[in-house]
C-alpha cells in the first residue's frame, strides 16, 4: 500500500507537469495553430484542465491510500502536510479554473503544486507512528481544514502574483519591482533548496553532532546538508565532514536553520545565474506572457480566492486549533511561536478583506496584500516550522 500510494503521487506529479506544459502553449504555443492561423488556446486550455484534475484525482488516490496505510491521517509531519499543501491548492484551482477560465492562472499555479510536492520530498517520507500528542480525530480536523484554507489562499497569492507582473513598469528601478524581485528570488530559493538537497541525498551525505538541547540534555543531531552552522554546544561526531561555522542557540532547530540558510544561499546562485541569461529582471522577462491578461479579471480572481479560503482557513487555523489544544494542553491558548503567526497570517487576511471592502484598495494594493500573505504562510510553514523550538516543532 505504501508503494501504491508514492506511485499515485509520482503520477500525480507528471500530470501536473503536464497541465503546465498545455497551458503554456495555450498561451504561447506557435506551433500549434488551427487553419486560420490561430493558437487554439481554449482547446489546450481545456486539455490542461483534465490534466490538473486527473492530477488532483491521482493526489486524492495517494492521500487516501497513505492514510489507510499508515492508519492516521498523512499530515502529521513536514513531507506529509507540505505534500497535502500542493494538493489542497491543486484543488483549489480546479475549483477556481471552473468559474473564471483563466490560462494563465494555470500557467502559474501548476508549476507552484509541483515546486511544493518537489520541496516536501526533501524531508523524510516514511510512516512512523504518531507520537501521543497527536493521537486524536482533532488532527485530521484541524490540519486538513487548515491545509485547504491555505490552498484556497494560495490562488489568491498566484493570482496576486500574475496582476503585478502584468502592471509594473520593470524599465523602472523602484521599490514595487525590487519587491517582485524579493518574490521572484524567494520562490527560486525554494527550487535551489530542491536542487542542493537532491544533490546531497544523492551522496548520501550524514553528519552527526553532539549537543545540549533547548532542555539542557544531551541529545544527538544529524544534518543531511555540510553544516554552516552548528547546534548549540555541538561536537562533530562524524569524521571528515565540515565543521560549522558557528553554533546556534539552544531554542533553534540548527539542523533546519542550516537548511534554510542553504536554500538562500543556492537561490541567490540560481538567482544571478538566470539575470545574466535573461540580462534583465526575472518579472520583466516573465511580463510578455501575461500581456493578455486582463488586470481586472485577475484582481477579481484574487479577491474571490481569499473570501473563500480566509473562512475555512479561520476555522481550520484557528477555531479547531484552538478546541484540540484546549483537549491536549488543557488551554485554548499559549502564545506558541506557531500559534502566534496562525494569528498573524487570520489578522493580515481579515485586514485585507477589511481595506478591500471598506476601503476600496483594490488593483496593485490588493495585489501586493495577496502576495504578502502569502509571504506569512510560507514563513509561518518553513522557518517558524523548521527552525523555532516549540509545542509545534514534531511536524
Amino acid at each position: 500500500m505504501g508503494a501504491i500510494s508514492g506511485n499515485l503521487l509520482f503520477i500525480a506529479f507528471f500530470l501536473y507537469l503536464g497541465a503546465t506544459i498545455t497551458f503554456t502553449v495555450s498561451i504561447t504555443g506557435k506551433k500549434w495553430r488551427n487553419k486560420q492561423g490561430e493558437i487554439n488556446g481554449n482547446r489546450w486550455g481545456l486539455i490542461g484542465y483534465i490534466l490538473s484534475i486527473l492530477g488532483s484525482a491521482f493526489s486524492i488516490g495517494y492521500f487516501i491510500t497513505r492514510w489507510a496505510y499508515s492508519g492516521h491521517a498523512p499530515v502529521s509531519n513536514m513531507f506529509e502536510y507540505m505534500t497535502f499543501l500542493g494538493i489542497a491548492i491543486g484543488i483549489a484551482f480546479v475549483i477556481i479554473y471552473a468559474i473564471y477560465r483563466s490560462n494563465y492562472l494555470g500557467l502559474f499555479t501548476m508549476p507552484i503544486v509541483m515546486l511544493i510536492i518537489a520541496y516536501a520530498s526533501m524531508f523524510p517520507g516514511e510512516v512512523a507512528p504518531l507520537i501521543p500528542a497527536l493521537q486524536s480525530n482533532w488532527l485530521k480536523i484541524h490540519v486538513i481544514t487548515t491545509a485547504l484554507g491555505q490552498g484556497i489562499l494560495s490562488i489568491g497569492f498566484v493570482a496576486g502574483l500574475i496582476y503585478l507582473i502584468r502592471t509594473l513598469d520593470f524599465t523602472k528601478s523602484n521599490k514595487q519591482t525590487a519587491a517582485l524581485e524579493l518574490i521572484m528570488y524567494s520562490i527560486i530559493s525554494l527550487v535551489g533548496f530542491i536542487l542542493v538537497g537532491s544533490i546531497f541525498n544523492a551522496m548520501n551525505y550524514e553528519a552527526t553532532f553532539a549537543y545540549v538541547n533547548e532542555n539542557d540534555v544531551d541529545a544527538e543531531m544529524i544534518y543531511n546538508l555540510p553544516a554552516l552552522v552548528g547546534p548549540n554546544e555541538g561536537q562533530l561526531l562524524t569524521e571528515g565532514k565540515m565543521e560549522p561555522l558557528f553554533d546556534a542557540p539552544a531554542i533553534i532547530l540548527a539542523n533546519d536553520l542550516n537548511t534554510v540558510i542553504w536554500s538562500l544561499l543556492s537561490g541567490i546562485v540560481i538567482y544571478w545565474l538566470l539575470r545574466l541569461v535573461l540580462r534583465k529582471r526575472i518579472g520583466g522577462a516573465i511580463q510578455p506572457i501575461v500581456k493578455g491578461v486582463s488586470p481586472q479579471a485577475i484582481d477579481e480572481v484574487s479577491y474571490r480566492a481569499i473570501a473563500i479560503g480566509f473562512p475555512v482557513f479561520a476555522l481550520g487555523g484557528l477555531v479547531f486549533a484552538m478546541i484540540w489544544a484546549q483537549i491536549a494542553w488543557t488551554r485554548f491558548w499559549g502564545w506558541d511561536p506557531k500559534e502566534v503567526w496562525a494569528l498573524v497570517t487570520f489578522l493580515f487576511y481579515a485586514a485585507y478583506l477589511h481595506l478591500r471592502l471598506s476601503k476600496g484598495w483594490h488593483g496593485e494594493k490588493s495585489a501586493w496584500l495577496c502576495v504578502i500573505g502569502f509571504a506569512i504562510i510560507m514563513f509561518n510553514l518553513v522557518f517558524v516550522n523548521l527552525v523555532i523550538a516549540g509545542l509545534h516543532s514534531y511536524a
